[in-house]
């Protein structure tokens, strides 16, 4: 035997092949899923860009879903958040309620919430009762690919929350929602509004 060669105890080739399959289930063991998981898009966008944006692309948008289009430059002048979510995404619904407070909060100050579904194709005709059932009275609306692409290039996770002040400048990128985010989140929206 070759291992018995180059191998003469049976003590190291027990150790060895103990060592082997430790790795080999460290490589090859698939993660599971969690309640801290973030899902990610049902199919990642063909990305163009090599980087999410440092400026608020103003040519880039995004469809209503009262049909009307919309665009980064209708913004200029407020705090925008755009949130890129799913239905079926739970640390997305998880994060609504909070951008419906900010939304509420900060609205008179300037600030406007946008979410924008990622979810695919069948995602798309459940965000008006989705919308409902959440109480969602900001805009909402599926971005174009350009804009997908653009966003989402380096990393498909979602929710995905991007803040850009008044100037168009980003903020911040969250990327997932826990505890920590919500803190954060309202503390990057009153410094935009207060620049």
């Amino acid at each position: 035997m070759l291992l018995n060669a180059i191998i003469p105890t049976p003590l190291l080739r027990l150790s060895l092949v103990a060592a082997l399959a430790v790795i080999s289930v460290a490589c090859f063991s698939e993660r599971k899923a969690d309640d801290k998981t973030t899902p990610v898009l049902s199919a990642p966008p063909s990305a163009t860009f090599p980087v999410p944006p440092a400026n608020a692309p103003a040519d880039v948008g995004w469809l209503l879903t009262d049909g009307k289009r919309a665009r980064v430059s209708d913004f200029s002048g407020k705090v925008l958040a755009l949130d890129f979510y799913a239905t079926w995404c739970q640390p997305c619904r998880l994060s609504i309620p909070r951008l419906i407070a900010l939304q509420q909060s900060y609205g008179a100050q300037g600030l406007q919430v946008v979410g924008l579904n990622v979810g695919g194709p069948d995602d798309r005709i459940k965000v008006n009762d989705f919308a409902r059932d959440l109480g969602i009275q900001y805009p909402l609306g599926f971005p174009d690919k350009a804009m997908s692409d653009l966003f989402l290039s380096d990393n498909q996770t979602i929710p995905q929350t991007f803040i850009f002040g008044r100037d168009g400048k980003l903020r911040r990128r969250f990327i997932g929602y826990d505890q920590a985010t919500e803190n954060e989140l309202e503390r990057v929206i009153r410094d935009a509004l207060n620049d």
